[in-house]
C-alpha cells in the first residue's frame, strides 16, 4: 500500500465543513506568502506609472501586511463555499441517477463552475480590499499596507463612511469579473485531473504532490486567458480616482494598444502556476491530513 493511502488518526477532522475551512486558510497562507515578490513585479509591471516609477525591484514585501491578514480569510471562504456547493450539487446528482464526469457524464465539470464561481464571489469579499490596500502599497503609492490603509480612511471627512467602503472596494466587479472565468477553467481542470488519477491508480483521492501537479498545469492555462481582464483590474485599482471599466479598457487599449492588456504575462503564469502547486498541493496536504491520510 502507498503511503499515501494509508489511514492515521492524528489530527482528524470529521465535519467537512471545518476541513475546507481549516485547509483553505493554510492554502492561502503558504501560497501568498511564498509567491508575494512575484506578485509586487506583477503589480507593478502593470501599473500605468510604469514598472520603475512604481518601484522596479526594491522593497518587494510592500504591503505584505495586507495580504497576511486577507491570506487565511479569504482561502477558507472559498473553500468552505467551494466545497458546500459542490457536495449539494453531488448529492442532486446521484439522488437523480445521473453519471458522475468519470462515467461520461457532463454535469459534474458545470457543477465544480458554478461551486467555483460561488466560492469567489464570497472569497471577493475579503480579498477586494486586501488587494486595494496591496497593489497600492506594491506600486509605492504608499510606504506600506498600513499607510495606504491609513491614507483611505483619512478621506471619511471629505467623501464618507459610504465613499470609504466604495474605496475599499474599488475593482470589485471587475476582481470577480476576472476571478470567476478565472476558477471555472482552473477548478473543473483541476477536479477532471484529480478524477482520471485516482480511477487510474485506483486509490481514493490523490496525493498532495499530485494535486499541486494538477492545480499548476489548471492554474498556467486559466492565467493566460485572464490576463487582459487583471491587466484592468490591476489599473482601476491603483487610479487616482474612480474609473468605470469599459471608459478604462477603451482609454487603455487607445494610448497603449492591445500588447498593454498583456503586460505582466509571464510572471502571472509563473506565479499562478507556482501558485496553484502551492495553493492546492498544501490544501490537498492539510485536508489528507484531517481525514486520516498521510
Amino acid at each position: 500500500m502507498s503511503s499515501q493511502s494509508q489511514p492515521s488518526h492524528a489530527l482528524r477532522v470529521s465535519s467537512p465543513s471545518t476541513r475546507a475551512l481549516l485547509a483553505g486558510g493554510v492554502a492561502g497562507t503558504v501560497v501568498d506568502m511564498s509567491l508575494y515578490p512575484i506578485d509586487t513585479l506583477k503589480t507593478r509591471l502593470q501599473s500605468a506609472a510604469g514598472f520603475s516609477a512604481s518601484g522596479g525591484f526594491r522593497g518587494i514585501y510592500a504591503g505584505v501586511g495586507s495580504a497576511l491578514v486577507g491570506s487565511a480569510p479569504g482561502a477558507a471562504l472559498f473553500f468552505v463555499t467551494y466545497d458546500g456547493v459542490k457536495m449539494g450539487f453531488a448529492r442532486q446528482r446521484e439522488g437523480s441517477g445521473r453519471p458522475s464526469a468519470e462515467n461520461g457524464g457532463w454535469s459534474e465539470p458545470l457543477e465544480h463552475m458554478l461551486a467555483a464561481s460561488a466560492g469567489e464571489i464570497a472569497a471577493c469579499a475579503m480579498r477586494v480590499p486586501t488587494e486595494v490596500v496591496k497593489q497600492r502599497a506594491q506600486a509605492a503609492q504608499q510606504s506600506s499596507s498600513v499607510a495606504a490603509l491609513r491614507h483611505i480612511l483619512a478621506q471619511r471627512g471629505s467623501i464618507g463612511l459610504g465613499g470609504v467602503w466604495r474605496e475599499l472596494y474599488r475593482g470589485w466587479g471587475i476582481t470577480v469579473i476576472r476571478e470567476l472565468p478565472f476558477t471555472m477553467i482552473q477548478f473543473p481542470l483541476w477536479e477532471i485531473m484529480k478524477g482520471w488519477r485516482s480511477k487510474g491508480t485506483g486509490r481514493h483521492g490523490v496525493s498532495a504532490a499530485e494535486s499541486g501537479l494538477f492545480g499548476s498545469l489548471a492554474g498556467a492555462v486559466a492565467a493566460a486567458a485572464t490576463t487582459p481582464l487583471d491587466v484592468l483590474k490591476t489599473r482601476m485599482m491603483l487610479a487616482k480616482e474612480k474609473q468605470a471599466a469599459v471608459p478604462l479598457f477603451m482609454a487603455i487599449l487607445r494610448e497603449s494598444g492591445p500588447n498593454a492588456f498583456f503586460a505582466g504575462l509571464v510572471p502571472r503564469i509563473l506565479w499562478i502556476s507556482a501558485g496553484g502547486a502551492l495553493f492546492l498541493g498544501s490544501y490537498q496536504l492539510a485536508y489528507n491530513t484531517m481525514i486520516g491520510i498521510t
